[in-house]
């Protein structure tokens, strides 16, 4: 579980941080918020796997 909340999060930041670098923001916009939403899905993702575990 710690393994796949890791690979969200990161795959979340890594595709901010090249969105940022496509569009050369000078404040890392895209980075933050996609930071946000992947900690938050990773976070939905492991607590939907506690709560109704796979039979």
């Amino acid at each position: 579980m710690a393994i796949q909340m890791a690979a969200i999060i990161g795959i979340g930041s890594w595709g901010g941080y090249k969105l940022d670098e496509y569009y050369k923001n000078e404040t890392p916009v895209f980075t933050i918020v996609l930071s946000l939403v992947s900690i938050f899905a990773a976070m939905y993702v492991s607590l939907k796997d506690l709560i109704f575990p796979k039979k």
